[in-house]
């Protein structure tokens, strides 16, 4: 009976020494606002501030990356946009900035420098006399597919910390996430009917 007592003591120890060393700089923030302001449920700043902190520092890893290949964050977004369409890995300007959640603009000037780099090319779009596509040339293919390896080990390296499991469960509960919040926000006030 006193071993038991005594192995269930130590493993409460090693749970609560484990849970200490698992905390983290949004886990203090929390227990000082807990402290200050112990009327207030501040458990959302829990996720949204890890959110934005992991951004924070994947960040630099992922640009790290693209950097070797002579690339930006952006200018893989738009390099492997392209490689996603399939062959002849040829698109509108509309559909890229669709597909980037770009304006117009923005495109324009990313496209400019694409081109300027040799990364792609502008063709007249077949359909439209007035229109233009968008086309990876040999060059931005072997970049993006270089890129694209790299980049998926480097993501893989950053997420050797979860489990397969882990990162599923992740997954969903920040795919339910996004979809959240990319749904118009409702209303506060009532509708006036």
């Amino acid at each position: 009976m006193l071993v038991l007592a005594a192995t269930i003591m130590h493993n409460r120890k090693s749970m609560k020494k484990q849970a200490v060393a698992e905390q983290d700089a949004v886990d203090r923030i929390l227990r000082q606002w807990a402290r200050e302001r112990p009327d207030l449920d501040v458990s959302p700043m829990g996720v949204i501030g890890r959110i934005s902190r992991i951004e924070r520092l994947l960040d630099p890893q992922l640009v790290s990356v693209f950097h070797r290949f002579g690339l930006e964050r952006w200018s893989f977004d738009v390099l492997a946009s392209l490689r996603r369409s399939g062959p002849p890995y040829e698109v509108t300007p509309t559909q890229l900035f669709s597909s980037l959640m770009l304006t117009s603009g923005a495109i324009t000037y990313r496209i400019d420098e694409m081109v300027k780099k040799g990364f792609v090319k502008r063709t007249p779009d077949p359909e439209d006399r007035r229109g233009q596509r968008i086309r990876l040339t040999k060059l931005g293919l072997e970049t993006v597919d270089a890129a694209l390896v790299a980049h998926v080990q480097n993501e893989s390296r950053m997420l050797k910390h979860l489990s397969v499991k882990e990162r599923a469960h992740l997954t969903a509960l920040l795919r339910r996430l996004m979809s959240g919040l990319e749904q118009p926000p409702a209303s506060d006030t009532p509708s006036e009917e």
